[in-house]
């Protein structure tokens, strides 16, 4: 893959990319070099973020002893909620400015590691909250400075939080999931065990795994980061660049190695050469998303997972929750045979990494056959049949379009328009798919 975006330059927009990502440690069993990664930092007081159900998981048990066995304090926070809202957050905040610790280990899916980030972020530079949110819920203040180190411990395959700068929740008074966006809120260092992954229950797996998936097509896809207007400074280049040459081999890798190991990886329980690889993919997209960006499923998938009424997934804890890999992949297959036309080839590469077969694929099908692998993944795995099957209906589409539209800094990623219109298009073809 080569870099050849100097040949795509027009005036006032960007020329340049840049490429930011957390240290990164992968291989089975790193989890017990915790402590001495954490020591090396300087620390000495770490508050140890995770939630009930891996509190009482033998990875608890491996942090814990590698933190004390290199001499550290350890707090420990394990009321993180899964899907956190700004109320939980809040929670954890009183928790960090409380016992003020000098780092932070989280230890979990994205849900801990993104409560850690905010957290991190309140008793370092203050809050309220809404004061660091994407407008326009929130002020959107930039992030000032750095952040106490935090050391991200991934036990799911699938969210990349542990490599990326954003740091997502529930928005409870609006009904939609938001965020907070800033280099100063990637991790320090992320260590990536797939042993952690063992312990997973199968929807987890399938509901992670396809919010890698579609973290590399969101990226792969993306608007090129020359369409972007130029930053007025070198430091205000967002994160969400648009796709580049760097974010493409990512992307790539992990679209490929999903084709191979993505249905082994949920099926089969046991398998953790499959669950190994799975972890591997996430960082991979997890690096490319950091830079390039996400754009339409992961906009829509805001909406879905905060207005649910009594959606539940097994694997989950109990109530009402749409699982945010569910909630991206169930408008997955309507967004990308929407956009395949922006770029037919990049999308029929992208099927033919997930397996489908394009011999005789035409330009004009990209679309149909990205989007009828993506359900054909979707049946295998025992995925909703699209919005329908997570409590969604027809007389629901204007309202979770309005609730969509705000979400700037993903939809103004995507290869073409996705205003209103589009938006009640796009939740109308993905309420049903088989």
């Amino acid at each position: 893959m080569v870099c050849r975006h100097q040949e795509l330059r027009e005036a006032g927009r960007e020329t340049a990319f840049t490429i930011e990502a957390s240290r990164l440690t992968f291989g089975r069993d790193c989890l017990d070099e915790l402590g001495e990664r954490a020591a090396a930092l300087g620390l000495r007081r770490v508050a140890l973020f995770t939630d009930r159900t891996l509190v009482a998981l033998p990875h608890h048990d491996r942090a814990h002893h590698s933190l004390r066995r290199a001499g550290l304090e350890v707090v420990t926070f394990d009321e993180v909620e899964i899907e956190p809202t700004d109320a939980s957050i809040a929670e954890a905040a009183r928790f960090a400015r409380d016992v003020q610790p000098d780092g932070y280990v989280s230890l979990g899916g994205g849900s801990v590691i993104d409560t850690a980030k905010l957290a991190d972020l309140l008793a370092e530079h203050g809050g309220p909250l809404s004061r660091w949110i994407a407008a326009p819920w929130g002020e959107a203040v930039a992030v000032p400075g750095p952040l106490a180190p935090h050391l991200a411990c991934p036990t799911t395959c699938g969210t990349g939080s542990e490599v990326t700068g954003i740091a997502v929740f529930d928005l409870l008074a609006h009904e939609v999931k938001t965020g907070v966006a800033s280099p100063w809120l990637r991790p320090t260092e992320a260590l990536v065990d797939p042993e952690c992954t063992r312990t997973l229950p199968r929807q987890v797996v399938a509901a992670s795994g396809m919010d890698v998936l579609s973290h590399a097509l969101e990226s792969f896809t993306a608007r090129p980061f020359t369409a972007r207007a130029a930053a007025a400074r070198a430091t205000a280049r967002p994160l969400s660049q648009g796709r580049n040459p760097w974010s493409d081999l990512g992307c790539a890798a992990a679209l490929q190695v999903l084709g191979r190991h993505l249905v082994d990886g949920v099926c089969e329980p046991d398998a953790i050469d499959a669950r190994e690889q799975l972890a591997w993919a996430a960082s991979l997209a997890g690096i490319a998303f950091g830079n390039a960006g996400v754009h339409g499923p992961h906009g829509m998938a805001y909406a879905v997972a905060g207005r649910v009424r009594d959606y539940h997934c097994d694997g989950y804890p109990a109530g009402a929750m749409v699982p945010h890999g569910i909630a991206v992949i169930v408008s997955a297959p309507a967004v990308f045979r929407h956009t395949a036309a922006t770029d037919p080839a990049r999308h029929l590469q992208a099927a033919a990494w997930l397996g489908a077969d394009v011999r005789d694929a035409t330009p004009a099908d990209a679309g149909a056959v990205l989007s009828a692998r993506l359900v054909e993944l979707m049946r295998a795995l025992s995925l909703p049949n699209g919005l329908c099957g997570v409590g969604y209906h027809a007389e629901d589409v204007p309202a979770l379009a309005s609730a969509t539209a705000p979400q700037a800094r993903l939809l103004d990623n995507a290869p073409c328009l996705l205003d209103r219109a589009a938006l009640e298009q796009l939740f109308t073809a993905a309420l049903r798919y088989w």
